[in-house]
């Protein structure tokens, strides 16, 4: 018989399910059906542990790591060594003020030590009342940079660098090195970083890796309860690409091209054509795939320009100029806000409990309260006004910023109980998707939403009309375009 596994924090997995070929591209996956069955193992502790499930129910991001280590059968003929699966599990930053539970693994560098060198100098600074306030900032930041050199992080292949210099590495360039001199704070305190490091220091091939979001969203994140999320690229991108060396990794989705597709026209004349946009294509080229209805237009018509953006998830109508003498006053209308738009959009069902309790946490012996969908059914109709900025350290994910964000504008009206009319009055990034989603719009995600709700078959948001007028006729067009999703309100929720 194998040894029992004897490595702290590492737990035992049995299934017949086998591990992946290649490890888990961390930024953008599909969670292999060992994390999933790790992952309900790691929900049902929680729920059966109050201490832990009281914070993490006001929102947290929970990790697994699925693991593989070889153990000694015995001597004899029969002497050999048997591969057997585990797996690690990890929270991000503290856990009720702590980052020492037992069951999780441990963080890369303990910092919260009361009398360990970085809380004592942090107390020394903040109580040195005679230092002016730019000389304290100074013995901050130097102390955070201390702390950076101490974060010694490992990879596949035995190597070890300090958070610091795998971070300069990265941004080696003289442009970026200046947008990013050093690591935010809580960088290397992430799930991805403590699992792999943790793994490596005990001599564990990691084989898959998935992070799940326990508790509430919140009005900074907008993750709902138990599902799958990608590791954050701000703080994580940089640490991984190193510590990911040695193994061998899924490619980067975004690498491989995208599915051609074909492009319904709506209108057409010698001045634009208007195109129905189908989801999953890019409006214009991105950084990587260059793949897009604007590429595709060009081929046809070489001057043609994309007047406006759809995500690329949003199916539905998209303008595209044929040349700059159509296209400039155009702009002008939609910098005016002189163009109308109406979209579609199928909202998750306001009494869905998102699946908030497991299998594992319901059969548990201790139940866990159910983390339901505390919103509100909204208003037949109303507007929404909530400023939105980027997220820098996860992009492309935007966040409400009442102090800081851009001005963002949306009217909407129900047309049944889970399909809304929306009109926006401006045009940021994801504007739509978090005015639907965050608990001070609608507090229901769009059906299909991977980034602020529940990941589906597609995002459930068409552009369905538009209003302007032509740029060079000066006629008032009204195109539509019936969403593809909605057939009837019967049919809503059987999609």
């Amino acid at each position: 018989m194998p040894k029992e596994l004897t490595i702290p924090e590492l737990h035992p997995l049995i299934a017949d399910v086998p591990p992946p070929a290649r490890f888990t591209y961390p930024f953008c996956y599909e969670p292999h059906p060992l994390c999933q069955l790790a992952a309900k193992e790691v929900q049902a502790y929680i729920a059966c542990h109050p201490d832990i499930r009281e914070d993490a129910d006001r929102g947290k991001m929970f990790g697994v790591l699925i693991v593989e280590r070889s153990v000694e059968r015995g001597k004899g003929l029969e002497n050999s060594d048997e591969v057997q699966l585990g797996f690690l599990a990890a929270y991000s930053g503290l856990l009720a003020g702590r980052n020492d539970w037992p069951y999780f693994v441990p963080p890369v560098y303990d910092a919260q030590q009361p009398d360990g060198y970085f809380k004592t100098r942090e107390r020394e600074i903040s109580l040195t009342t005679h230092l002016s306030p730019l000389t304290s900032k100074q013995l901050s930041q130097d102390l955070q940079q201390w702390l950076f050199h101490q974060y010694q992080l490992l990879n596949a292949r035995g190597e070890r660098r300090d958070l610091v210099n795998i971070w300069q590495t990265y941004y080696h360039k003289e442009k970026l090195r200046r947008k990013y001199p050093l690591p935010p704070g809580g960088t290397g305190d992430c799930c991805a970083p403590k699992l792999l490091q943790y793994a490596y220091q005990h001599g564990l091939k990691p084989r898959c890796m998935a992070e799940f979001w326990w508790g509430q969203p919140t009005k900074e994140e907008l993750r709902q309860h138990l599902n799958y999320y990608p590791a954050c690229r701000g703080k994580c991108k940089p640490i991984l690409t190193w510590m990911l060396q040695g193994l061998d990794v899924d490619p980067d989705p975004e690498t491989l091209g995208f599915q051609r597709m074909d492009i319904p026209v709506v209108y057409e004349d010698d001045a634009l054509i208007v195109v129905n946009k189908p989801s999953g294509m890019l409006s214009v080229p991105g950084r990587i795939e260059e793949y897009s209805v604007e590429k595709v237009m060009q081929q046809r018509y070489p001057d043609s320009i994309v007047a406006h953006r759809l995500d690329m998830g949003t199916s539905g109508l998209l303008i595209v100029c044929k040349n700059k003498e159509a296209y400039l006053p155009l702009q002008e209308q939609f910098v005016k806000h002189q163009v109308k738009k109406k979209y579609i959009a199928l909202l998750e069902a306001a009494d869905n409990s998102r699946q908030t309790q497991t299998n594992a946490v319901r059969n548990s012996p201790c139940q866990s309260a159910a983390i339901k969908n505390q919103c509100q059914s909204a208003a037949s109709k109303g507007t929404i006004s909530l400023p939105l900025r980027p997220d820098p350290m996860n992009r492309p994910r935007q966040v409400v910023d009442l102090e800081h964000g851009k001005r963002a504008v949306t009217d909407y009206e129900f047309i049944s109980p889970n399909i809304v009319a929306l009109y926006p009055q401006t045009g940021r990034t994801h504007q739509l998707r978090i005015h639907c989603a965050h608990p001070d719009g609608l507090g229901r995600p769009i059906v299909g939403d991977e980034l602020y709700g529940t990941k589906g078959e597609r995002l459930m948001l068409h552009a369905s009309e538009i209003w302007f007028h032509h740029p060079i006729t000066g006629q008032e067009m009204h195109l539509v375009s019936p969403p593809p999703f909605v057939i009837s309100e019967r049919s809503e929720l059987n999609l």
